[in-house]
Parts: C-alpha cells; sequence; structure tokens
C-alpha cells in the first residue's frame, strides 16, 4: 500500500484501546485496523531535530551550511546574462511577441473590468425594493413624469 492512501494518525487506534466485537465492527474498520497492526511505524519527521544553536544566535547555523573550506564567492567577470561587456544584446524571435501580448491582454483585461455590467446582489436588491415600492405606490414612478 503506498504511503498516500496510508490513513493519518487521527485514524489510527492506541495500540491500548480495546478491540471492537466483531458484529459492530464494518468491514473498512477492520481492514483498517489490521493494516495497522501490520505496518511499520512511519519514520520520523526532519523538523522533529532538535535546532543546532540558540534563536538568536545564527552563526553556527552559517557555519554548519558551509559544507567545504572553499570560498563560494566568484568574483565579477563584467559579463550580465551571458554576454560578454560592450556587445549589445540581441532579441529572440518570440520576446517581442510575448511582451506586446502580455502587455495588450492585460490591457484588454483592465478595459473589461472596468466595463463590466454591475451583477452585484446589492444592486439587484436595491433595484427589486424600489420595484416593489413602486407598485404599491409608496414611491412615486420616475417613468411616469416622462411619459407625460
Amino acid at each position: 500500500m503506498s504511503s498516500l492512501l496510508r490513513p493519518t494518525r487521527a485514524l489510527r487506534l492506541p495500540a491500548t484501546a480495546a478491540p471492537l466485537s466483531t458484529q459492530s465492527r464494518s468491514p473498512y474498520l477492520t481492514s483498517l485496523v489490521l493494516h495497522q497492526r501490520s505496518s511499520p511505524a512511519p519514520p520520523p519527521l526532519l523538523s522533529a531535530a532538535p535546532a543546532q544553536t540558540s534563536q538568536f544566535h545564527t552563526a553556527g547555523l552559517l557555519r554548519s551550511a558551509a559544507s567545504h573550506e572553499e570560498d563560494h564567492y566568484d568574483p565579477p567577470t563584467g559579463w550580465l546574462f551571458g554576454i560578454p561587456p560592450g556587445e549589445k544584446y540581441q532579441n529572440e524571435g518570440w520576446e517581442r511577441i510575448w511582451v506586446w501580448g502580455f502587455w495588450g491582454s492585460l490591457g484588454v483585461a483592465a478595459v473589461a473590468y472596468a466595463y463590466k455590467p454591475d451583477s452585484s446582489i446589492q444592486t439587484w436588491a436595491l433595484e427589486e425594493a424600489r420595484r416593489r415600492l413602486e407598485a404599491e405606490g409608496i414611491l412615486p414612478d420616475p417613468d411616469a413624469e416622462k411619459k407625460q
């Protein structure tokens, strides 16, 4: 059985738990209990290891991160992104299309968002309340003055 299908700790029964009678136990629970008794213990968590240093001192932690005594610093060569100094960068064919497509689609999305219809529940409720109040005669119909 893979580790993804193994039940979590919340489903595991303690070793001291009294067994259920076979009449009240479901087949799934029976196979779960049998699987738990036959499966090996899960591996310990990596984060359960004690901290190497105090929480305010990081020197020991940084010292332990270095695997060798050699220096990990590369001196500057003057090359930026693999281009020698003084040489002009030449665009690849897809870069201009990508930039125009990205910013163009972002602009279209901004315009579409600005002009989207108002479909909020508050707007609908306000219009529905106004319609009902006009139907009961509490509010005057604003279109009645324009019709006359």
